[in-house]
């Protein structure tokens, strides 16, 4: 009897073990190596949607360069005309992806909001992920008079060949911008 009570009580703990330890889907996997597949190239990207809100980034020249690349992180410097502050770092992660918002000064030094980001909840799909606010974000929208952020979803598709896409959607809010993958751009 106290051998099966030990195999019970040791195949409970396995199961628990193999429930409570999150994976990576495979479409995860398979985003970012579409992100990788990138890596070294620039690409110009235009504003797709209407908010007036969007114009100072709709007039500019929007550039993204793929760098820094490896199966567990990716970083994609984003230019918005001469500011080149932005840079969004993709994480493989236990539990998913995470997306977040590097901001820094010209001298390398985090600015203003810096951090900010969220994680994928669900698989997704090889070439589109969405990252809803996390936990850390929403404190520091709230403590930085963001409060509107709040309620963030961020997403990124990759259709290899095609066209990369950035985008931000909340209540009352959208925008996008998409990248032309068919020409890459030496600057």
């Amino acid at each position: 009897m106290n051998r099966t009570l030990v195999s019970l009580v040791a195949a409970a703990a396995v199961t628990s073990a193999c429930v409570s330890t999150p994976r990576v889907a495979p479409s995860h996997d398979a985003f970012m190596a579409n992100l990788n597949a990138l890596c070294g190239q620039r690409f110009e990207g235009r504003v797709t949607t209407t908010d007036p809100a969007d114009a100072a980034f709709a007039s500019s020249r929007l550039l993204m360069h793929v760098r820094d690349c490896s199966p567990t992180e990716v970083r994609i410097p984003f230019w918005v005309g001469e500011d080149r502050s932005r840079t969004w770092v993709i994480t493989r992660e236990p539990h998913g992806l995470t997306l977040k918002h590097d901001h820094r000064d010209p001298q390398g030094q985090p600015t203003g909001l810096h951090w900010y980001g969220g994680d994928t909840e669900g698989p997704g799909a090889a070439e589109r992920q969405t990252f809803p606010v996390d936990d850390f974000s929403v404190e520091l929208f709230t403590a930085n008079d963001a409060a509107v952020s709040v309620t963030n979803v961020w997403a990124m598709e990759v259709r290899p060949g095609e066209t990369f896409v950035y985008e931000l959607t909340r209540p009352n809010r959208h925008f996008r911008v998409e990248f032309d993958l068919t020409r890459p751009v030496a600057e």
